[in-house]
């Protein structure tokens, strides 16, 4: 009889190794066997798609949210990839392929004219955007998505205007390198969130797969597709909008599907004005918050000292957002009897025009509140460790020697 002194199992999979002790024998012998669990067929499936498709490790070596947005990821993937096709149709057709009168030369022209402009426009935006694309991110790939359906757009229509087809296909190349911009880095902050076992390279190699997978698929797609639908224009436009619409609508649903758990400006704002509609007692999930951050947003501006930390960084956020609440209350006709009395006396100061004391005051809710704050943070499931409040490099020093008034809070 076989004695059973070690069991493996591969992750959360059903793929298990049995290691026996055999007691048939004079002399005792280990040996290696596989539980009948795995010779199932469509368990070898999964695992062998699992191998190639899926981090190692998966689901637990990812985020929670990790399925669901490489559901709508893949979704949208397809779709672009379509009307990428249609466009790719649109730009040859315009610099003359299968025109016998066409030009090599202006054809060619053409082609490094729209790729030197593209060039130009990627460098130009990762100077002037480059650093918010880290805490806004969502935003960001969104952006460039809908960005990326305008150049499709541009390069489908510009066939019909061939006095402007080169100033068309110009624009067109220089919106897909800001989406190639926007969009590869994005997809680096995300693939950040993904990884929870310091795996980005696994999770980006195996996006990267997946990706190209959905690419193949809709090559194929595009092969039995085009040659119904060339020369007729109807058709043409309105696959174009069929795809369109659902690539948006599948973008949207990938990054509202995300719930990144450090705090950016929006997501901060969220939690706070929440924390103080409770009378401090509650901050939100991140589930919850993340459902509700906006695509658009306002600024909030503030001044840093040159030591200062990503720990006080967040404490001027909360310290901003303690401020806006009180506005808000106070620009009311009368004080809304729900709010938190510590903010009713910060805005009364606000509607009397006494700035210096609503400031002192509003630093003393800060000093009472901010610390319970961030214990209910915590609880709620927020990473403080590190904060996407997009700081720029500004940093002030006060010299306050010689000032003949002083404040201090």
């Amino acid at each position: 009889m076989d004695k059973t002194i070690c069991v493996e199992q591969y992750g959360s999979s059903q793929e298990k190794r049995s290691y026996c002790i055999s007691s048939s024998s004079s002399q005792q012998q280990t040996d290696l066997v596989v539980s009948h669990s795995s010779t199932n067929k469509w368990i070898s499936f999964t695992q062998f798609f699992r191998a190639v498709f899926l981090p190692q490790g998966y689901p637990e070596s990812v985020s929670k949210d990790y399925l669901e947005y490489q559901i709508w990821d893949t979704v949208q993937a397809f779709s672009s990839s379509i009307t990428g096709t249609l466009a790719t149709q649109a730009v040859l057709q315009g610099v003359g392929v299968g025109d016998e009168t066409a030009s090599v030369l202006a054809a060619t022209v053409t082609w490094i004219l729209k790729d030197g402009m593209g060039m130009l426009g990627r460098i130009l935006f990762a100077y002037m955007q480059g650093s918010y694309l880290d805490s806004d991110c969502k935003r960001w790939r969104l952006f460039a998505d809908i960005l990326n359906d305008c150049a499709i757009f541009l390069e489908i229509l510009a066939p019909y205007y061939k006095s402007s087809f080169r100033l068309i296909v110009c624009v067109s190349g220089v919106a897909k390198s800001v989406v190639g911009v926007a969009g590869g880095a994005t997809r680096a902050a995300l693939t950040q969130h993904q990884a929870r076992r310091n795996n980005m390279a696994d999770v980006s190699a195996k996006d990267g797969s997946q990706e190209t997978l959905v690419n193949l698929v809709a090559l194929v797609c595009s092969l039995l597709l085009m040659p119904m639908i060339t020369g007729y224009p109807i058709l043409i436009w309105t696959l174009f909008l069929m795809f369109t619409g659902l690539h948006l609508y599948a973008n949207y649903k990938a990054v509202t599907a995300v719930s990144i758990e450090a705090f950016n400006q929006t997501r901060l704002h969220i939690a706070v004005q929440h924390y103080l509609d409770t009378d401090c007692t509650q901050v939100p999930l991140v589930k919850i918050v993340n459902k509700q951050e906006p695509v658009v947003l306002g600024t909030i501006f503030i001044v840093l000292h040159a030591d200062a930390t990503t720990s006080d960084q967040l404490k001027a956020c909360f310290h901003a957002e303690v401020l806006e609440c009180a506005l808000i209350a106070s620009s009311r006709a009368e004080i809304h009897v729900s709010t938190q009395i510590d903010l009713q006396r910060v805005a009364h100061l606000l509607q009397q025009g006494d700035l210096w004391s609503a400031l002192a005051e509003s630093y003393n809710v800060l000093s009472a509140k901010y610390a319970s704050f961030l214990g209910s943070a915590k609880n709620a499931g927020w990473n403080l460790d590190h904060a996407l409040l997009s700081a720029s490099e500004w940093r002030a020093v006060w010299d306050v020697t010689g000032l003949d008034t002083k404040k201090e809070y």
